[in-house]
């Protein structure tokens, strides 16, 4: 995790339109989050690499999975991750369903 990310987070959760179906108020919602937060690993970006993805709005979402040494990028979004990219860091492209066939069996 880090700010970046943190603040598309908290953004997202402050969206009423995004939640209108959600059987969380907003306050669990919250707690959620920062519950969340507690156990992620915040790492900073100390490079200024940029990996160049096709949206420029995903490419701190690999600047930090790639400082951070993560295993897998979860994403809905694998054809704006092209898993070539991340084979020199060793690092899987996945789905969330990928993910948790593989890891959550």
């Amino acid at each position: 995790m880090a700010q970046a990310l943190w603040s598309e987070y908290r953004d997202l959760l402050g969206r009423p339109d995004l939640w209108k179906d959600c059987a969380l108020t907003a306050r669990e919602r919250a707690n959620l989050l920062d519950d969340f937060a507690a156990v992620c690993l915040w790492v900073q970006i100390w490079f200024l690499w940029r990996p160049n993805l096709p949206d420029e709005g995903d490419n701190h979402l690999a600047e930090l999975a790639i400082a951070g040494n993560a295993a897998a990028l979860v994403t809905f979004n694998v054809k704006d991750f092209k898993p070539a990219q991340f084979a020199a860091a060793g690092m899987s492209v996945l789905t969330p369903a990928q993910f948790k066939k593989l890891y959550l069996v």
